[in-house]
């Protein structure tokens, strides 16, 4: 008898192999370890979520095509481990980023204490007109809440990024993340009047041609 394919492999490996598209961005998503970077991006490209907790080995990616302002938009999203010791993996590959999601788990005080050290990471070794947005996860949780909404959109504000709050496990503002992010950095494409963004666009796609250091597992919370 044979054995049914799984749908949503195929339609990864589809996404990965095609060159019909618009635009290509790379997006990654930093943060601590343990703050749901893999969950949320699982919940964003295969619809689906496990509370089963396996740390990020290095880093990982997968490619989703969406359709956003009439574009076909193909984002390959890297997920990065949070650990220190892999901190010289991940940071290499912020090289050509065009967007990144800052992560941290609204019941972690820590984790959000870090955010600071991460804005600073993006501004050290990534493309100056890259785009953040800000993601306080882990929004079903809130009765064991830490970290004040309010205090967040503050830092948000100084740090001049967008933020939400969201929730990989409920699938609150996932979608919605992604979809800001992308459009900001559209928007930052149009408003290049000489045209170096869009030649930096075509610049950063050759790096997405660089192997990743995949993981044996990913990390859900």
């Amino acid at each position: 008898m044979a054995l049914a394919r799984d749908p949503g492999v195929g339609q990864e490996q589809r996404d990965a192999a095609d060159q019909n598209f618009d635009y290509m961005f790379k997006v990654l998503i930093i943060g601590n370890s343990s703050v749901g970077k893999t969950s949320f991006l699982f919940r964003y490209a295969d619809d689906s979520f496990t509370s089963a907790f396996v740390s990020t080995v290095g880093i990982d990616f997968k490619v989703k095509t969406i359709y956003r302002n009439d574009k076909r938009v193909k984002l390959q999203i890297w997920d990065t481990a949070g650990q220190e010791r892999y901190r010289t993996i991940t940071t290499a590959y912020y090289r050509g980023a065009m967007g990144f999601l800052l992560m941290y788990d609204i019941t972690s005080q820590e984790s959000f204490c870090a955010v600071q050290d991460w804005a600073t990471q993006i501004k050290t070794y990534s493309w100056d007109s890259a785009q953040v947005v800000l993601v306080g996860n882990k929004l079903d949780l809130e009765d064991d809440r830490q970290v004040p909404k309010e205090d967040a959109q503050r830092v948000a504000t100084e740090l001049g990024f967008q933020f939400f709050e969201a929730s990989a496990k409920d699938n609150i503002n996932v979608k919605q993340v992604f979809d800001k992010l992308v459009d900001l950095i559209c928007e930052k494409m149009n408003e290049s009047v000489n045209g170096e963004t869009s030649q930096s666009v075509n610049q950063k796609a050759d790096t997405l041609k660089d192997k990743p250091v995949t993981s044996q597992g990913g990390c859900a919370c």
